[in-house]
């Protein structure tokens, strides 16, 4: 099988993936979870999303790109895991999850793993590479990276944890803020949707978290009363 069928060909199944298993909806609400370190696949799972932008005329994949998202529910999931994996203290799981989550206040962390063509284009953090990277949302906004950290060597941590982290592809950590200077959030409130969209002269290509706003509505509905029924 030559290079440029091999490349049809895993577009192909990716894409015949895609259509037949959508990707889970995920939720943005915080509070205590019960993991136990069995469940951390899964929750990766939930918070991960991959793309490829395929040049049929060229027989090749000029972009494949995975990232999760370590919102707050996928750190819990992540700190009961490393903390089994490390034989971690009951205070010093309590740190680090205290750590990680405040984490999430000011900033909507991603890690990123990607391949492109030209090795040396695709990586985000030189200034000739063939990729921009934004937060996006349904509601319009857009929004520029803090930080874009190189992981030059992903060691057992990630590669365990992340294990889509690969020597093929670049590794990084990507860091936006959580609201505009403005002091407006980032990530819409009111959206379906946010992601992340890699774009530039080759073409363009987004990752999306579908929102479960379910939960947020019956929160803010609360209990409901009945006749004769009284609420403490």
């Amino acid at each position: 099988m030559t290079r440029g069928f091999a490349y049809l060909f895993v577009a192909l199944a990716a894409l015949s993936t895609t259509s037949a298993c959508a990707d889970p909806k995920v939720s943005m609400a915080t509070g205590p979870r019960e993991y136990t370190d069995s469940d951390y696949s899964q929750v990766l799972q939930r918070w991960t999303r991959t793309k490829s932008l395929f040049q049929v005329s060229e027989l090749d994949t000029l972009l494949h790109v995975t990232a999760t998202f370590e919102s707050w529910d996928f750190r819990w999931a992540y700190v009961v895991k490393y903390a089994n994996d490390y034989r971690l203290t009951v205070e010093q799981r309590r740190t680090l999850l205290e750590r990680t989550l405040a984490e999430t206040q000011d900033s909507h962390r991603f890690y990123v793993a990607l391949y492109g063509t030209n090795h040396r284009w695709a990586d985000l953090t030189r200034p000739n590479s063939s990729w921009i990277v934004r937060l996006i949302d349904d509601e319009g906004n857009e929004t520029a990276p803090l930080s874009i950290e190189l992981i030059a060597r992903p060691g057992p941590l990630e590669k365990q944890y992340f294990p889509y982290s690969s020597v093929w592809r670049h590794v990084f950590r990507i860091k936006f803020p959580t609201t505009t200077p403005s002091g407006q959030p980032t990530i819409s409130p009111d959206s379906r949707w946010f992601g992340l969209r890699f774009a530039g002269a080759e073409g363009n290509e987004e990752l999306r978290w579908e929102i479960d706003n379910e939960p947020a509505k019956k929160a803010a509905l609360g209990p409901k009363s009945h006749p004769g029924e009284h609420l403490d």
